[in-house]
């Protein structure tokens, strides 16, 4: 193996420095992406107005864009596994650019499903190459370079709600034209990622790193029960999130008699809590360990989900930011936990689990929108404050740490 780069294993220490202009660069492409995908959901009020939608076609349009980011994620992590492509990253920018376009001048339902489709793309190409991008240059600190990472489209998400308030809501549907120069802006950031990882050796290395003591520490049956472990803790907690990121703006304003503007500002506070949670996540986890840090984060944010259909208005926007900040760090912890589980498979690891995330907030958005339809949007969030309970499952997690720690 090539001295001086950063390995895909734990098994592997790297001896390079942690690469913080590539993960800002990074990171900041993620904001990018993150904050035009974010569009869709935050002018869903503008778009039931507009097309006269049921709360089940919104949650298709959320389906949409989901089901083609999550189907297409692992297929293609598993591909750069193989066959690294650090300029596709700019090529999934442009089907994001392409899809912001569409949706700006939409004349029908339709045709706001092709741009929710072509968004979902773009995210399924962008997210396992970065994510592979971002372990190799991490210098080891993988929890870390995960978060800062994670970070920018959890920032991004936050922001796409103020931009729609402030801008798509007061000047319409085609405001949204606007965004596409942001995707400029990220194809011309991914493309000198993409130069700079090409020059300094990463994609060329990446294929090479997998030699003697990359094995798993745990047989495959256990890594795969593992595995299933992991993805039940991310149903549990996407398909909470898509309570939140999905109806609450509908909630505030039917339960509450929120303002439209109002109830967009307040979900950019949750969102913001979210983006912070995910700083924190990877971080704790490279410190204290990613199983303590998963079980706190799942299992944690019980008691305010429980709380929160029963509060005032006042309770309902406090009670929302716990449960965002501590929901959203379990994600980096997650990953990289996988990604241990699974040496040598960074892409593939960020391909499921980026993809099933997506796939969980589709569905989701999709099922709860159809039971608010049947029943109401408060019955949704007393049926959903169960979900943390799931988080019980993270006791079944083997300690990777101490596995680690024993074959030193």
């Amino acid at each position: 193996m090539a001295k001086g780069f950063a390995a895909d294993s734990p098994a592997i220490v790297p001896v390079v420095q942690t690469r913080f202009n590539l993960l800002g660069a990074l990171s900041f492409s993620h904001f990018l992406n993150d904050m035009m995908q974010s569009l869709i959901v935050s002018i869903y009020p503008l778009l039931k107005g507009e097309f006269h939608l049921s709360f089940v076609q919104i949650g298709t349009i959320t389906l949409t864009y989901q089901i083609c980011a999550s189907l297409l994620q692992p297929l293609i992590g598993i591909y750069t596994d193989k066959h690294p492509k650090p300029y596709s990253l700019s090529i999934g920018m442009c089907f994001t650019m392409v899809g912001i376009v569409t949706l700006a001048f939409a004349p029908s339902y339709g045709s706001v499903l092709v741009a929710a489709a072509l968004i979902g793309a773009g995210s399924a190409i962008f997210h396992p190459e970065s994510s592979r991008i971002a372990r190799l240059a991490s210098g080891g600190r993988h929890g870390l370079a995960q978060s800062i990472f994670q970070v920018g489209g959890n920032v991004g998400s936050a922001i796409g709600p103020l931009l729609a308030a402030f801008i798509v809501l007061p000047f319409g549907q085609k405001s949204v034209a606007w965004f596409a120069l942001f995707a400029l802006l990220g194809i011309f950031v991914l493309t000198q990622v993409g130069h700079w990882a090409r020059t300094h050796g990463f994609a060329r290395l990446a294929p090479r790193v997998r030699k003697e003591g990359t094995e798993p520490a745990f047989s495959p049956r256990r890594v795969r029960a593992a595995i299933a472990v992991l993805l039940a803790l991310i149903f549990s907690k996407y398909f909470y999130l898509a309570s939140l990121t999905s109806y609450y703006t509908f909630y505030l304003i039917e339960h509450f008699r929120v303002g439209v503007r109002d109830a967009q500002i307040m979900l950019f506070a949750f969102l913001a809590a979210v983006a912070l949670g995910t700083i924190f996540g990877g971080p704790l986890g490279d410190r204290f360990g990613r199983k303590i840090v998963i079980w706190v984060s799942i299992l944690g944010v019980l008691p305010f989900t429980l709380l929160l259909p029963h509060a005032n208005l006042f309770w309902t926007i406090l009670l929302t930011l716990p449960i965002g900040f501590i929901l959203a760090s379990a994600f980096p912890a997650i990953v990289v936990y996988a990604q241990e589980l699974m040496p040598g498979k960074t892409g593939t690891v960020a391909g499921l689990f980026f993809g099933f995330a997506f796939g969980m907030g589709a569905i989701g958005a999709a099922v709860l929108g159809a039971l608010a339809d049947a029943t109401s949007i408060e019955f949704v969030y007393r049926v959903c404050a169960w979900l943390p309970l799931v988080g019980l499952l993270a006791v079944l997690l083997p300690n990777i740490e101490e596995k680690h720690a024993q074959a030193a």
